[in-house]
């Protein structure tokens, strides 16, 4: 992907003091490797290394599109293990890659729960709740891969003693409630108010047609932060809406099989095959689409900075480009979107199943801007 202008050397000099944040600080005192990429292939198998103060593996998955908004990790939990009680002034979302284990959250004041999981949940930890992961197998480890805002806090405060020792409950968001971490929820619209998703790839989803293809959609607010969530489903033999956003979204692949463009405008898109585990990171401002070429729905998970809305509260991704928005209509993507997505389904003996969704799009298509 392109990384924008380039100013001389000499110029780059003068601000090179102003590069190193404190988070990059802190990250590289953690004594992790830090993937700088917008693409990792399958989180189930990136490679890891020991991380003392957790007690566990990780590895640090961030790109110089995010490194100010939100940042996302890679964890494994030994077999029989547990990582180390940790408390923290950001917040954090939580998917459950590999294994089974069970969480303790409690706080000051002592009110303590502890819930199970295993491979595809979702949850989230309560604004600077004390917390442990165990791992609930002796022989397999358990992994897992969090986003966090970690990056704006820690370069706002710049403290790492108040970064995780602060002494103070949230009581609006965690009093130590038996039933913070069960499946409920309520829904309003596309938001479902819920703390834990015990199953991200058979979760129910409702029908999204601004975003094309048929498919299904559902949003997450979790332990009231601000993080935003969402699932994506669509049919065999279709694909997305292409659009762009701000910096942040970590698109994690939950089942099917397909690729993703992603291309800045005026250039020409690359592309980027995906599978079960895969991460995709589109930079900001850069334009992306997703295209299920497999034989079942595809379904994906984001985690993602909070981004530009309109007036409404509808965010500009969902907006035509016709509008004013970021999102690219059917009627206006170039041929070669059409013509690579035909030729990667024949290689499984698919066919494109687009042809409804392109008229579908014609009564309400907006006129052309000028």
């Amino acid at each position: 992907m392109a990384k924008g202008p380039l100013a001389s050397e000499d110029l780059a000099k003068k601000f090179a003091v102003e590069k190193i944040t404190p988070y990059m600080r802190y990250v590289a005192d953690e004594g992790l490797d830090i993937i700088s990429a917008h693409y990792v292939r399958n989180l189930k198998t990136v490679d890891l290394k020991p991380w003392a103060r957790r007690g566990g593996a990780g590895v640090f998955i961030n790109h110089e599109a995010s490194q100010v908004t939100n940042d996302c990790y890679v964890c494994e939990i030994p077999p029989g293990k547990a990582l180390n009680p940790q408390r923290q002034m950001f917040e954090e979302m939580v998917l459950v890659l590999t294994g089974r284990g069970s969480t303790t959250v409690w706080n000051k004041a002592g009110k303590s729960i502890t819930f199970e999981w295993k491979a595809g949940a979702i949850f989230a930890i309560p604004l600077n709740c004390m917390h442990q992961h165990f791992n609930g197998s002796g022989q397999e480890p358990a992994r897992f891969v969090s986003v966090t805002n970690c990056p704006s806090v820690l370069n706002l405060y710049d403290d790492l003693d108040f970064l995780f020792g602060l002494d103070f409950d949230f009581k609006r968001r965690f009093t130590g409630e038996p039933d913070f971490f069960s499946a409920k929820g309520e829904q309003k619209g596309f938001m479902l108010t819920t703390n834990f998703v015990p199953d991200a790839v058979n979760l129910p989803l409702i029908e999204a047609k601004e975003r094309g293809a048929g498919g299904g959609h559902i949003r997450f607010n979790m332990a009231k932060g601000s993080i935003a969530s969402h699932i994506s489903q669509f049919p065999v033999g279709t694909y997305k809406k292409a659009h762009a956003h701000d910096p942040g979204a970590h698109v994690i692949i939950l089942s099917g099989e397909g690729y993703s463009l992603m291309w800045a405008e005026g250039e020409e898109p690359k592309r980027y095959d995906w599978e079960l585990g895969t991460l995709i990171v589109p930079p900001n401002g850069v334009f992306h689409q997703h295209f299920n070429t497999g034989p079942t729905p595809a379904r994906y998970l984001a985690f993602k900075h909070p981004g530009v809305r309109n007036e409404q509260g509808v965010p500009l991704a969902w907006i035509s480009r016709r509008l004013g928005g970021n999102q690219i209509d059917y009627a206006d993507e170039t041929e070669l979107v059409r013509k690579t997505f035909a030729e990667a389904l024949g290689k499984h003996g698919l066919k494109p199943k687009m042809d409804s969704f392109y008229e579908a799009e014609l009564p309400t298509l907006p006129p052309k801007r000028a």
